[in-house]
């Protein structure tokens, strides 16, 4: 029952305008305030930041085909390195990618609707938007690409993260400025971007626990040595 009525709530405040007069309650008062912040924070990086480099780089960064030889450069070295378990990590990779999507894409999207800043008319002139690129009608809120890539940094970290130690910090570099992107072309706000980065983060955590107690922690130590 009470999950059913924060649903319902949650659902409501989401959108992209609130009816105050309807719901006077200091509730609809601070997601307001909150909203007014996410998009003036929006409007900080898609009109503020501005560059002829970012508008060739950024609609680069979010194309999950610019990744995809990176995938199988991981999939590559985790086989060479480790072999079988090596195979187990990189689909236990891919099932915490596959579970960050459907909590975000399946469970909270079809529960929660907000518009996206490219489509609302109401912002119409005012976002930055880029020429052929593609603006979902799906719901803003969570933004996937920030839950998905978040997820698979944090799974590397506690999985790899000891033995990787300051390099693993690139993977999260790698997403935040992946999901920077999201902004900057005007398909997500912030908002959503630290929702799914949340979403991210304790599912691919979740998924490395469930790695580790099974396999252990990757580890570079006792491996096997090719015969000279």
């Amino acid at each position: 029952m009470h999950s059913g009525i924060i649903s319902k709530l949650l659902k409501y405040y989401f959108r992209n305008r609130f009816c105050a007069k309807a719901h006077p309650a200091e509730f609809t008062i601070i997601m307001q305030q909150i909203f007014e912040w996410d998009q003036q924070f929006f409007f900080a990086i898609n009109n503020g930041t501005v560059n002829s480099f970012f508008d060739w780089l950024m609609p680069i960064m979010r194309n999950s085909k610019t990744w995809v030889p990176l995938y199988i450069l991981i999939l590559v070295f985790a086989c060479y390195k480790f072999r079988v378990k090596g195979i187990w990590w990189f689909l236990f990779a891919g099932c915490a990618v596959i579970l960050c999507n459907y909590i975000s894409s399946d469970l909270i999207k079809e529960n929660i609707w907000r518009i996206r800043p490219c489509r609302d008319p109401l912002l119409a002139g005012q976002v930055r938007v880029f020429p052929g690129l593609y603006c979902p009608s799906s719901s803003s809120f969570t933004s996937s690409h920030a839950a998905n890539h978040f997820g698979m940094a944090a799974y590397i970290f506690f999985t790899a993260g000891k033995q990787l130690r300051r390099w693993v910090w690139l993977f999260f570099l790698w997403a935040f400025i992946i999901i920077y992107a999201q902004v900057y072309v005007g398909v997500h706000y912030p908002g959503d971007l630290l929702a799914g980065s949340l979403v991210g983060l304790i599912t691919g955590g979740f998924v490395a626990r469930i790695f580790n107690k099974r396999f252990g922690l990757l580890t570079f130590d006792n491996l096997p040595t090719a015969v000279i």
